[in-house]
């Protein structure tokens, strides 16, 4: 099959759809007004992440002279590079008008987010106080002197550019940082029913004659600009050097990245924007986006609550898991069955109480674990250091390079070294994205093992918004093949047989090829034959081909789809037995799971694995089938609620119009109901 643009959807341009979803999100009236807000913040941190990475890859394909049809599903670097521009002006465009609408809508709640020429005097000495308090001491301006090199300026940071004008001499142009460290959203003494709040971007421009009072000038003006660099990382060839220190060097020099987008508040001087880039040596081909007053509106996903719990989601607490206690031993209880612990509707404390006990028990010899993502302070980290601590065998392979957490996890990488943690910096060539924990304890003057495996990172502030999947288990035969891959670590060159795991990159494509094809000879003999797919993204083409292939020849595919889809499902001839819908709300949906009919007895697998090249052929996954009945069917019923859900899902289709999924059946709202559905089962 040819990787014509019909067959494929290119997968930059379905990475915006799925961002479109986000602002549906911060459009959609029914979604608390603050929410709102902090999914405006979401889409624009999205879209600087984009940037850094997706925009930045394409942008080095035009640069190196490449055509990049072929890896960009039949669309040229730089047609693609334009088209990506304009989608993106046209979001921008849309979300400033959404953030219009929320700013009336919260003065409806008297809630009013002033700028500096509404500031009354009630509000004068309260933000001079706050100016030279907070903001003055940590303040960078950069004066722009035609004899004198720009910095770098960081893609962290937004900058105000102020120019200051005088009759007498030559007009001075200034950079002030809004350095990320910096509040950006400053809450006002509130009058009477009323709330103010300002942005630290406002009280700057209010401030500028307190930050130039050195100049003579007879008019004074800011506006925003922001740059966003490519954030990819590049490594030396220096053999001297160990592998944390080039990746700390690559961090650092990501700072000096090439710039692939400048946005500026369209309000600017012509003749100041063309100063500014020119300085910058930015150029027509790099992404320059006109915009509004405020950049980084990453910043909206902190916008303060204001304790107005009626403009946000109803917070849910964490239910416990049915017949695992976090006060009895995790061990004794796996021993006799498995469990699944569902993040964020279970508690992440199992994950943690699981490792704590690990710590102390002195039966406990070995624990083997992979990182990819600590949170800000892992308790996670603080018990693999006390299991240290207590003479363990502790082993923690942690991915150094997962994107924009480089620098976080070598922090953590360096205190366990130092505590005598036995640290794997991942497999050459290949990042470790899979989550699995192996301990080993001694029962009867034998090794047993426990462990857990997981759709998401063992990161205690993601557990509270993304939705994982975390099997505990005492299984043998899967606790086997995990260990495994904890020697696979250490010896490269051995590629391992695995009886019942999937693994990347040795066997993921041949064996869900296989299921695949059980599934295609069982719809040729009439048999039952499905495949229910959750997962992030799909964008490899093989595996697309062979899902369509399954079509063809009758099998009923159903997907849910969070990201991006280069599928293109319901195509007569092509893929007119695969549905996709994609779910967008409260939470994160981070889930992977793979159903496949196997004649009406299910295999059902969870993964850490998306369906893209990267995780298929570049990254160590892993694939663990579900053997206990009652999870089993518990994943099944979990997976009916997503499919069913026709609140908050988008149907995915040829035209990419993200339709909302709407019927006269009872409303199904996934992530709800998955809540309610947990509530019942504790309640019996």
């Amino acid at each position: 099959m040819t990787k014509d643009k019909n067959i494929y959807i290119n997968r930059e341009l379905s990475w915006l759809k799925f961002n479109e979803r986000v602002l549906q999100e911060a459009a959609d009236k029914e979604v608390p007004l603050i929410e709102r807000l902090r999914f405006l913040g979401i889409f624009s941190n999205n879209l600087d992440e984009f940037f850094k990475v997706r925009y930045a890859t394409v942008k080095r394909i035009y640069d190196a002279g490449k055509g990049g049809k072929s890896e960009l599903g039949g669309i040229k670097a730089g047609d693609l590079l334009e088209e990506i521009t304009q989608v993106v002006i046209e979001q921008q465009s849309y979300s400033l008008e959404i953030l219009d609408e929320i700013d009336k809508e919260l003065e409806k709640e008297n809630i009013y987010i002033i700028n500096e020429t509404e500031i009354d005097k009630d509000h004068h000495e309260f933000i001079k106080n706050y100016f030279y308090q907070e903001i003055s001491p940590a303040l960078v301006v950069i004066m722009l002197n035609e004899d004198v090199a720009l910095p770098e300026l960081m893609d962290i940071s937004a900058y105000l550019t102020v120019k200051m004008s005088s009759s007498k001499a030559k007009d001075q142009v200034a950079l002030i940082e809004i350095s990320s460290t910096m509040n950006r959203f400053v809450v006002l003494p509130s009058k009477g029913d009323n709330n103010y709040i300002i942005m630290v971007d406002d009280i700057l421009r209010y401030c500028l004659d307190d930050i130039f009072n050195i100049f003579h000038y007879d008019s004074i003006s800011a506006h925003m600009i922001k740059i966003t660099r490519d954030g990819e990382l590049d490594f030396d060839s220096d053999l001297s050097k160990s592998f944390i220190d080039k990746l700390s060097e690559s961090v650092k020099d990501r700072q000096s990245g090439d710039p692939v987008r400048f946005v500026y508040d369209k309000n600017i001087e012509e003749s100041t924007l063309n100063f500014l880039l020119d300085r910058m040596a930015i150029h027509k081909k790099e992404s320059i986006i006109p915009g509004g007053r405020y950049h980084n509106r990453r910043d909206y996903m902190n916008f303060p609550s204001l304790g107005r719990t009626d403009l946000l989601y109803q917070k849910i607490e964490p239910l416990p898991v049915k017949g695992l206690s976090l006060e009895e031993s995790i061990f004794k209880t796996i021993a006799k069955k498995d469990y699944l612990v569902y993040t964020p509707y279970h508690t992440f404390s199992y994950i943690v109480k699981f490792l704590r006990e690990a710590a102390l028990d002195p039966n406990v010899k070995t624990i083997k674990i992979t990182i990819y993502r600590l949170a800000q302070i892992s308790h996670v980290a603080s018990s693999l250091i006390n299991a240290a601590k207590n003479g363990k065998k502790v082993t923690v392979s942690i991915e150094l390079r997962a994107r924009f957490d480089e620098a976080a996890n070598i922090n953590y990488a360096e205190q366990m070294q130092d505590e005598g943690i036995k640290m794997l910096f991942g497999v050459t060539g290949l990042k470790v994205h899979c989550k699995m924990c192996v301990i080993e304890r001694e029962e009867n003057k034998k090794l047993v093992r426990y462990g857990f495996i997981s759709t998401g990172n063992f990161n205690e502030s993601t557990a509270k918004i993304y939705t994982d999947f975390t099997l505990m288990t005492s299984n043998s035969k899967i606790l086997k093949d995990i260990n495994k891959v904890f020697d696979f670590f250490e010896v490269n060159y051995k590629v391992n047989r695995y009886k019942h795991i999937i693994t990347s990159p040795h066997y993921t494509k041949t064996k869900i090829f296989a299921l695949i094809d059980k599934e295609i000879e069982s719809a040729k003999r009439g048999k039952p034959a499905y495949i229910k797919l959750k997962i992030n993204s799909i964008s490899s083409y093989k595996m697309i081909d062979k899902l369509y292939e399954a079509s063809r020849a009758g099998v009923k595919i159903q997907m849910i789809v969070r990201g991006l889809c280069c599928l293109v499902p319901g195509v007569k001839g092509m893929s007119e037995n695969i549905e996709v819908i994609s779910i967008i709300d409260k939470f994160l949906e981070h889930t992977r799971l793979y159903i496949f009919s196997n004649e009406n007895d299910p295999k059902v697998y969870i993964s850490s694995a998306d369906w893209m090249t990267r995780n298929i052929d570049n990254r160590v996954e892993v694939s663990c089938p579900i053997y206990d009945a009652d999870i089993k069917q518990e994943l099944q019923y979990l997976y009916n609620i997503c499919w069913n859900d026709n609140v908050k899902a988008r149907i995915i289709n040829e035209n990419q119009d993200n339709t909302y999924r709407r019927n006269n059946k009872p409303k199904v709202r996934a992530q709800f109901d998955t809540y309610k559905y947990y509530l019942n089962k504790l309640e019996g």
